[in-house]
């Protein structure tokens, strides 16, 4: 596979969508496969499966932690400063003593701060790992969010941080769907967001939201038509036209892509007719940006 030289370039893409499903990860995938060289990063905390398709080696894991805050019972006096102070309603005294609810704490460290009997110190809590790995030429990125946290925002700013890739390339930022605090982290830095949706209403409403958000963000964005069926009404596609919303390309329906995804394989890397439809979405992404 010829693949597309980068070397000269250093950009940040965002791939996003208002609902799972969508192919979202497909497109993140294979774009970052035909781009060379270049990063993959799998910012879905909460059910990533990129590395499925890349099968990283030389796997490298770095776990990631949160601060949070922790009384000590003999200098609290009770005067309830800190629960005052939080705004994350994270800390109750009760029963003359003060609970901290870590699932609530967005970890600011303001209540230690604050404290006039220097009764709060903080000490760091796991939530998540990270994994970072190579295959070929793609700089393969995840971060994996413990089973029962709450909030993944710290391990992809963690994930988007880490110094793992070269000094140019393109970075594909495969974004968790909707558009969440998590999502928002994700395409903070992102230089072009990619909105991938499907040919239904839902697929309409939910794209509508993440138009909305990248418009917030003030990110050049353009839209992917996935799973599209020539002749039949695609209510995304007029949303896009009337909305003069840019398509960056139209990924048809196909049996052979749906078969190659499910058992976890680059389309682009199994077909010519696959390499050639997402280096023309990616060649439509260079003349945007």
């Amino acid at each position: 596979m010829k693949g597309i030289t980068t070397g000269q370039i250093k950009m940040n893409i965002a791939v996003l969508s208002g609902k799972g499903g969508t192919g979202k990860t497909m497109v993140s995938v294979n774009l970052a496969r035909i781009t060379v060289p270049s990063v993959y990063v799998d910012c879905d905390v909460e059910e990533p499966n990129g590395h499925l398709y890349f099968k990283p080696e030389d796997v490298v894991c770095e776990e990631v932690s949160v601060l949070v805050p922790k009384s000590d019972p003999d200098k609290c006096n009770g005067c309830r400063e800190c629960v005052r102070f939080c705004r994350f309603n994270a800390l109750v005294f009760s029963l003359d003593r003060l609970t901290v609810f870590n699932d609530m704490c967005h970890s600011c460290g303001g209540c230690s701060v604050i404290c006039p009997q220097e009764a709060i110190t903080e000490y760091p809590r796991t939530i998540g790992h990270l994994e970072l790995g190579r295959s070929g030429d793609v700089y393969v990125r995840t971060g994996i969010m413990n089973i029962g946290e709450v909030a993944g925002s710290p391990i992809i700013s963690r994930l988007l941080d880490v110094n793992t890739s070269p000094k140019k390339g393109i970075t594909f930022i495969d974004c968790p769907p909707g558009s969440s605090c998590m999502v928002m982290e994700s395409i903070k830095d992102a230089d072009f967001c990619l909105l991938v949706t499907e040919p239904t209403i839902f697929g309409t409403h939910n794209l509508k939201m993440v138009v909305e958000l990248v418009t917030e963000f003030d990110k050049p964005f353009g839209v992917i038509l996935n799973k599209t069926v020539e002749g039949e009404a695609d209510p995304s596609e007029e949303y896009c036209l009337e909305n003069h919303i840019p398509i960056i390309g139209r990924i048809p329906f196909d049996r052979e892509l749906s078969n190659l995804s499910s058992e976890a394989k680059i389309a682009s890397e199994e077909s010519v007719r696959f390499e050639n439809l997402f280096q023309s979405i990616l060649d439509n992404i260079s003349e945007m940006v």
